[in-house]
């Protein structure tokens, strides 16, 4: 690629950062004023899909690919901005976390906790994760091919398996919710039962999904497994499971009974459940 060719490449780019940093202003702006640190969590499924339509716009919507990469992004926003608002997250609901960890950090620890990860290091993720579009871009004469459908097509299955965890997940609150306004007692306290019966968190497995096939689909266009936009899916990975971790704690603390699912159920993969025969089985020996 020629220099003028990689200038011309790296304008759409140009425009996704200053994007980036405008919504990083925003967000942090906006948690100083309301004393709220969730508004990187009301953005997370509006900007990738932004930032990849910049690309395809580049091409002048003329490229199949990034069409189809901006699209699937799309419906994966589309799906999770519902979900989030249906739980309040656009009410002015603060993530239930963020008090826990500002309880246990000095006034000054939280706030350079929330301008440097929750805001900062959290857009650069979201913008990181969006950037195989920008080697779709790069490489827009690859030809769009039978591959391309089909991670186009496993990308739309794990929305449509993410989809039916997150129903799972709001059917079963929506029952406990329920048994809590008439005086019971909910039994059981969390979900255990289908798709949480083969992990505990099958959303954030088939979320991490979609963001690998992502990748995959600017690894086509490159034509090479060896691009270093990987770092996208990888670095939204170790986000995921340190969220994991620390959710996990928080629910043991409600729940002694918590820990028995975990010893049976997989943290994230999808694998199959121990039954509760074996888990007391180990119990005895332990």
């Amino acid at each position: 690629m020629v220099a003028g060719d990689r200038l011309i490449a790296m304008k759409p780019l140009f425009v996704v950062v200053l994007i980036s940093a405008a919504t990083c202003a925003y967000a942090w702006i906006a948690s100083l004023i309301t004393g709220d640190t969730s508004w990187v969590d009301r953005i997370w499924s509006i900007v990738p899909a932004i930032y990849t339509w910049v690309f395809a716009a580049s091409a002048g919507f003329a490229n199949a690919r990034l069409d189809v990469m901006a699209g699937v992004v799309t419906v994966w926003g589309a799906r999770l901005t519902f979900n989030f608002a249906r739980k309040g997250g656009y009410s002015g609901v603060e993530d239930y976390r963020w008090p826990v960890l500002r309880a246990s950090m000095s006034t000054w620890q939280f706030q350079l906790f929330n301008f440097f990860f929750i805001v900062i290091y959290q857009n650069i993720i979201l913008v990181l994760i969006a950037l195989p579009a920008w080697r779709a871009y790069e490489n827009r004469a690859t030809p769009f091919g039978a591959l391309d459908l089909l991670l186009a097509a496993a990308f739309l299955a794990c929305t449509a398996l993410e989809t039916v965890a997150d129903q799972q997940q709001w059917n079963f609150q929506t029952w406990k919710r329920s048994e809590a306004a008439t005086g019971r007692t909910p039994d059981p306290q969390f979900v255990q039962t289908g798709l949480f019966r083969a992990s505990r968190h099958p959303n954030y497995f088939f979320e991490l999904a979609q963001w690998w096939i992502v990748f995959l689909m600017g690894a086509v266009a490159a034509g090479s497994l060896l691009q270093w936009t990987v770092v996208g899916a990888l670095l939204l990975s170790v986000l995921f499971v340190g969220s994991t971790s620390f959710t996990e704690k928080i629910t043991l603390s409600r729940y002694p009974e918590y820990a028995n699912y975990q010893r049976r159920t997989s943290a994230i993969v999808p694998w199959f459940s121990r039954s509760r025969t074996d888990e007391v089985e180990t119990l005895q020996f332990e």
